[in-house]
């Protein structure tokens, strides 16, 4: 099995370096690219990326879907791996995926863990060992196979926002998805811009609008109208 790692940056040059060098180590010869897809940043992100040792290319459009989508089609990985650039990944995160897919998995995320004491994070964190949808979403990484990803027609890059959820909910209507029982971390940025309760009425939002196929673009200007973004 060939792993191929994806990962969609914009203005990331903070956290970018680290996860790649993380990657290579626990990754090391089993990775057949580590591939950072820049939308157009306008910090060090892609000069970070290159002297930390991934394959940096610069989409023809910015945005998640189209980044990740974009990565895609220059690998030849036999599994996609989707991280964002904010994310601790598991340092199991190679054996782990290997070990879904023997089981008949053709998809799947970890659960996370937030980079904060905050009680509250820690209800939210907890929430993501159940698998209801509300409960996902990309940082907690997404692995997929690339004949699934193919017959699904990638991410669908109208959705500008929510492409995650998307996704997740086509693969889950084709094939298996599992939740690998172990934590990712994830930055808690979102949040200590912002109230607990201001980030949650704001994911709400988000989710019910996705739930009745509004516009992926109003639900991208609602959310961002809702939040204070760093």
């Amino acid at each position: 099995m060939t792993l191929t790692v994806i990962i969609p940056t914009f203005n990331e040059a903070d956290n970018i370096g680290q996860l790649v060098r993380d990657l290579q180590h626990y990754g090391g010869n089993h990775l057949a690219d580590i591939l950072v897809v820049d939308g157009g940043s306008t910090d060090q992100t892609v000069d970070r990326a290159r002297e930390a040792g991934a394959q940096i290319v610069v989409s023809p459009m910015a945005g998640r879907a189209a980044q990740m989508n974009y990565g895609a089609s220059l690998t030849k990985g036999e599994v996609l791996y989707f991280v964002h650039a904010d994310v601790q990944i598991h340092p199991d995160f190679v054996s782990d995926i290997t070990k879904a897919i023997a089981e008949g998995n053709d998809a799947g995320c970890y659960r996370f863990r937030f980079a904060s004491a905050h009680p509250l994070l820690r209800l939210n964190s907890y929430g993501t060992r159940f698998p209801g949808l509300m409960s996902r979403g990309g940082d907690q990484t997404l692995f997929i196979t690339r004949t699934l990803f193919d017959q699904l027609g990638g991410f669908r890059e109208r959705y500008v926002v929510m492409e995650d959820f998307d996704i997740i909910v086509r693969i889950r209507e084709v094939a298996q998805f599992c939740i690998i029982p172990k934590d990712v971390i994830v930055s808690a940025r979102k949040y200590e811009a912002n109230s607990w309760l201001r980030v949650q009425v704001a994911n709400l939002t988000a989710f019910s609008l996705f739930f009745m196929n509004v516009a992926p673009t109003h639900i991208a200007r609602t959310y961002k109208r809702m939040l204070n973004h760093r």
